[in-house]
């Protein structure tokens, strides 16, 4: 099915790319009207946005202005290439792809498909993340220029540019495709266990990289970075130092790699994107369903809620633990939570930087060296960060939320089931996670020492989150792609996850403070008191941060109500 065309006696104004970044413009302009803390997170991130363009800036220029072509080849391919793949997982992984523009609103309009994907294309280009790439790699034009003149340095720009081009088309090609396919149940499923196995595997080709650098041989790497030149990763980036080395030849045929990749991800984001507009997903014939014994019900309790009462708390509870496991944009939360929850305490207790250097030596020295005290910081860490998803719960709903709203629902029973059935799916997590670290270190008497670690912390995590989720909440793009963010929410998001995460660290000092006063001692009390503590603090969490959203409700409710 096709985008719509405009008919023969449509309005003679043309509408240009011009007319799309003017009307983000002004998007963002009604956002921040009248909002003055998103007016000061959005200075805060471009802010810091730049001082990270600024040290990339210096760090590239550096091959070029100490005379090392050989080391200018290897960053300018090496650092490209993780750009460019940083702008395809980042958006998926964490801060998600900036909707301002919602192409599901252009759906009824009579818009060529190709004027739609030129201004979608267009207005994607005016983002703070897109002006602090061009300044971090305007290095290599720097770099080219010292080493091989003007017509490297000009070269150098045009591919900057370029890379640039690719950089964002490939961000929104991809993030688009995955999210038309995450309509479908089952492929939704698949992508998220692919997606997982993904940022799971990320961790151990670091440390295969760090190793293979301090052991293998520079003129390897150059070979590498040669042949990563000739990709669409490195193209861009690697064909201002050809012509510096004088190959002009090499130069242009980079630039054309750049524009054929360009050219192949718009038709792919053109495909994809008018396949989410049209919302025509594919679907298979529907299969009747028995009813369950219990009654219609009965069928609103899934069955990991089976347990629970009847009344307001036992909806709550089943309605967020129906959302958790359907709604795209919370279960890429979990998969994170799950990959991360598994990865990081491994690599801080096994030591990731030994292990690079050394290999599989070093695995028994580090299982060896690893303390209680080291594990209780990562179950720290870990703890904090599952329950770090919550800090922006009611903006899941968004104008959804009036209806708990009109229906008088108390503040804490509202709180006290979301943290509920959150707890259903994230403390299995925290347990499969205490589990496997105890196996791979070795420590099978540490299971309790890191559960109760775990739980404490997840425990005061859910009480900060509790009251920043009332007090901080914003926003999110109505959109079927799980990954959009709103301009400026993606600082929002960061600020806020940076300062729960600092509180409830703080909350969660006095287990790690016992671990290491209390020693074998601990070994023991370590779950029955983490427990405790952890359960305690949610709880007076939920209680005390129940009376501030009894009184905030119709604030909240337009805080996460998004805009049009």
């Amino acid at each position: 099915m096709a985008v719509p065309v405009s008919a023969p006696d449509a309005p003679a104004r043309r509408v240009s790319a011009w007319h799309f970044v003017r009307l983000k413009l002004r998007v963002m302009g009604n956002n921040f009207r009248g909002q003055g803390w998103r007016i000061a997170l959005f200075v805060v991130g471009v802010v810091f946005g730049l001082w990270f363009a600024a040290s990339a800036f210096f760090a590239l220029a550096a091959p070029g202005l100490v005379g090392e072509p050989r080391y200018a080849l290897m960053v300018a391919a090496f650092g490209g290439g993780l750009l460019v793949l940083g702008w395809l997982l980042l958006p998926l992984v964490f801060f998600g792809v900036d909707e301002t523009l919602d192409p599901a609103r252009f759906a009824l309009l009579p818009l060529p498909r190709r004027t739609l994907v030129a201004g979608l294309y267009a207005a994607a280009l005016v983002s703070v993340p897109v002006l602090a790439t061009l300044i971090a790699m305007a290095g290599l034009v720097v770099t080219a220029g010292a080493l091989g003149g003007w017509s490297a340095a000009l070269v150098a720009a045009v591919g900057v540019v370029g890379g640039l081009l690719l950089c964002v088309a490939a961000a929104r090609a991809v993030t688009s495709a995955f999210a038309t396919m995450l309509r479908s149940r089952r492929v939704r499923d698949l992508a998220a266990v692919l997606l997982a196995v993904l940022a799971a595997l990320l961790g151990p080709l670091q440390i295969a990289a760090i190793a293979a650098v301090r052991h293998a041989d520079w003129d390897r790497l150059t070979g590498v970075a040669r042949m990563i030149g000739w990709t669409p990763f490195g193209a861009p980036w690697t064909a201002g130092v050809d012509v510096a080395e004088g190959r002009a030849w090499a130069g242009l045929g980079k630039l054309l790699i750049t524009a054929l990749a360009i050219g192949g991800l718009l038709i792919w984001w053109s495909r994809t994107l008018e396949s989410a507009m049209v919302g025509a997903a594919s679907a298979g014939p529907s299969r009747q369903r028995r009813e369950p014994a219990g009654g219609a019900v009965a069928q609103l309790f899934p069955g990991v809620v089976g347990w629970a009462r009847r009344d307001r708390f036992g909806a709550l509870v089943a309605r967020e633990c129906r959302y958790w496991w359907r709604d795209a944009r919370r279960r890429a939360n979990l998969i994170t939570i799950a990959v991360v929850g598994v990865f990081v305490p491994v690599m801080v207790n096994l030591g990731g930087s030994r292990l690079a250097s050394d290999g599989g030596a070093a695995f028994g020295e580090a299982t060896a060296n690893s303390s209680p005290v080291l594990v209780s910081l990562s179950m720290l860490f870990v703890g904090v960060l599952a329950s770090v998803t919550l800090a922006n719960q009611f903006g899941f709903d968004g104008s959804a939320y009036a209806a708990n709203v009109v229906a008088g629902v108390p503040g804490r029973l509202e709180l006290r089931a979301r943290l509920t059935a959150f707890s259903l799916y994230v403390v299995p997590l925290l347990g499969t996670v205490a589990i496997i670290l105890a196996t791979v270190l070795g420590r099978p008497e540490w299971v309790g020492l890191m559960a109760g670690g775990l739980v404490a912390a997840y425990g005061c995590g859910l009480a900060i989150n509790a009251f920043v989720a009332v007090l901080g909440a914003y926003a999110l793009p109505e959109t079927s792609n799980p990954f959009a963010m709103n301009t400026g929410a993606g600082v929002a998001k960061s600020l806020l996850t940076l300062v729960s995460m600092l509180a409830s660290a703080v909350a969660a000092v006095p287990v790690v403070v016992a671990a290491a006063l209390l020693g074998d001692v601990w070994l023991w009390l370590a779950l029955p008191v983490g427990l405790a503590y952890g359960l305690g603090a949610a709880l007076l969490g939920s209680y005390l941060a129940g009376d501030v959203l009894d009184r905030r409700q119709p604030e909240l409710l337009a805080a996460v109500t998004p805009r049009r």
